[in-house]
């Protein structure tokens, strides 16, 4: 009989409250975001050791010792911003890990930072279908031409776009060696 009330007076008391967030719901902010959300300011940023793009959230985070340090939102892609680049001239932005092999200060565009696309496993798909991967992916400003402001919409050939004084952000605090990683 004691369990009885105690079990009725329980539910009496939980009739009041609303049932408390099950513990494993997802946030409804973007994963990439929430990493983005958790930055701290800093002054004087010396180097990051990571980036992580997301072509879907248009977004771009960089990591230092594995804490997000930076971000740039706004990024612009190939004009076929979906899918993984497979061949020359789909104009897609390749997917997957690669790293940061060089720096060009006198691009067509205002500084550029080269990708290593193709990896291996790009060149073998590419050569399996009798094509070429293509090559010349960067991360870079806008195009020397533009006096200012930027290009609008997805306009490159594979490349991710930033803004000028975002690049040259970029190009101070990312060295070669540079593991990126893309993101569908």
């Amino acid at each position: 009989m004691r369990g009885f009330i105690l079990l009725a007076l329980l539910a009496l008391a939980a009739c009041g409250r609303s049932l408390p967030e099950p513990a494993g719901r997802p946030s409804a902010q973007p994963p990439l975001a929430r990493e983005a959300a958790r930055i701290v300011p800093q002054r004087g940023l010396a180097r990051v050791d990571y980036l992580i793009v997301d072509k879907s959230e248009r977004l771009m985070v960089a990591y230092a010792a594995g804490q997000p340090v930076r971000a740039w939102r706004g990024l612009q892609f190939g004009a076929q911003p979906q899918g993984h680049k497979r061949f020359e001239g789909d104009e897609r932005t390749p997917e997957g890990r690669y790293v940061i092999e060089g720096r060009n200060p006198k691009s067509a565009y205002h500084l550029s930072l080269r990708i290593s696309y193709p990896n291996p496993a790009d060149r073998a798909y590419a050569r399996a279908h009798g094509r070429s991967p293509g090559g010349d992916i960067f991360i870079h400003g806008q195009p020397n031409a533009l006096a200012f402001g930027r290009v609008p919409g997805d306009w490159t050939d594979g490349c991710i776009a930033l803004a000028n004084s975002e690049i040259e952000e970029l190009w101070r605090i990312v060295p070669d060696g540079t593991v990126i990683e893309i993101r569908p």
